[in-house]
Parts: structure tokens; sequence; C-alpha cells
């Protein structure tokens, strides 16, 4: 088996502890375990990540930029969801 027969898995690295995982890109691996390595060799050189995901690309699904007015329509309507209703309390950093 080639390298360009291997699948294909997106890259999602958390830069702090607290922060969310951030996309950083894609690699081919044979085996989730040869991904999570060659991410940590690939993408945190400089001792950037505490904690790295690796997804198969096949295995995400995502919507369709083209549908977005009528997927996220009903969430519209529901600004009391927003936080910008909530004091945010100084002590917190990060949210």
């Amino acid at each position: 088996m080639t390298s360009p027969d291997w699948p294909l898995f997106e890259v999602f690295i958390r830069s702090r502890s607290g922060l969310e995982h951030k996309h950083v890109g894609s690699l081919h691996a044979v085996d989730a375990r040869m991904a999570l390595e060659h991410a940590r060799d690939v993408y945190t050189r400089r001792l950037e990540g505490v904690s790295i995901w690796v997804a198969r690309s096949s295995d995400i699904a995502a919507s369709d930029p083209l549908d977005a007015d009528a997927f996220f329509e009903p969430a519209r309507d529901k600004v009391y969801r927003h936080p910008t209703f909530y004091a945010i309390p100084e002590e917190v950093k990060n949210l």
C-alpha cells in the first residue's frame, strides 16, 4: 500500500488547555495511530499543542454551504441563546 492509497485524515490541535481544538490540516496515514504520530511530527514541531484529534475525512459529515440559509434558519429566531445576554466575569479567560 502506497501513501496515495492511504486514507485521508483531518487534524485538529488544541493549543492550550481550556481552548477548543482547531482544524490545522490533513494528512494521509494507514490508520489513526499513524495519523496521530504524523500529526504530532508535522503540526506540533514547536510545542504548539497539548492535544491532537484525528478523524478520517470520509467519516466527517458536513452541511452544504449552498443550503446554509434554510439549514440555519431555525436558530435565527432564538437570539436569547447568544451569550450577549449574560454578564461574563473578568476571571473567565476563555469561553
